[in-house]
């Protein structure tokens, strides 16, 4: 039974359209909803440790997180399009935050790293990023932690799984794919060989 706000009794459903979409027991209308509560720059104490965009917060933390580490490797690992990542590593590249380095094993692959000043930024964000994801956290019991894990994993490969299958299907009928949709399909194929 899914358990409904207080904002069922405020907001009730039209009668003017014929099945409209109960919202309140809609899971990618209620996660989109946690989504935006959760947003980066909605947060003031990390808008006030750093003068990022939430994109680029979430590029940097990855770095930070994941070093050394290719800006493709992050778009998968964060579901975010190459193009958003790109504008990301540009700037922080510009507010000399990250550097870029090579593979040690591949000349041609590109790392990219935090550099002091960036290093200094990410051990302010962590702390900060840990306490909110702690005091989200503590409404969940351990169990339902780990249940809540295991949910939302099978929900992102569920979305992962018909995005892709939707763009294979439209390819097959000859449509050519925008590039957001080509990840995709990548990312559900490398899914798969996992």
């Amino acid at each position: 039974m899914i358990i409904k706000a207080a904002r069922e009794r405020v907001f009730k459903l039209t009668k003017t359209l014929k099945n409209p979409i109960d919202l309140i027991s809609h899971i990618p209308f209620r996660i989109a909803i946690v989504s935006n509560l959760l947003a980066l720059n909605r947060d003031w104490k990390i808008r006030n440790l750093c003068n990022l965009e939430p994109r680029e917060i979430r590029v940097f933390i990855n770095i930070g997180s994941y070093m050394p580490i290719k800006a493709a490797d992050i778009a998968y690992q964060a579901r975010l399009d190459s193009y958003t990542v790109s504008r990301a590593v540009k700037k922080l590249l510009s507010l000399e935050l990250i550097e870029i380095s090579a593979d040690k094993d591949h000349k041609n692959i590109k790392n990219l790293v935090l550099n002091a000043e960036g290093a200094k930024l990410y051990n302010k964000l962590a702390p900060a990023l840990e306490a909110r994801s702690n005091e989200l956290e503590s409404v969940l019991s351990a169990a339902e932690k780990s249940q809540f894990y295991a949910i939302i994993n099978k929900l992102e490969d569920q979305a992962e799984k018909i995005l892709a299958e939707q763009a294979i299907a439209l390819i097959e009928l000859g449509n050519e794919p925008p590039a957001d949709q080509k990840e995709i399909i990548r990312w559900y194929r490398k899914g798969l060989k996992e």
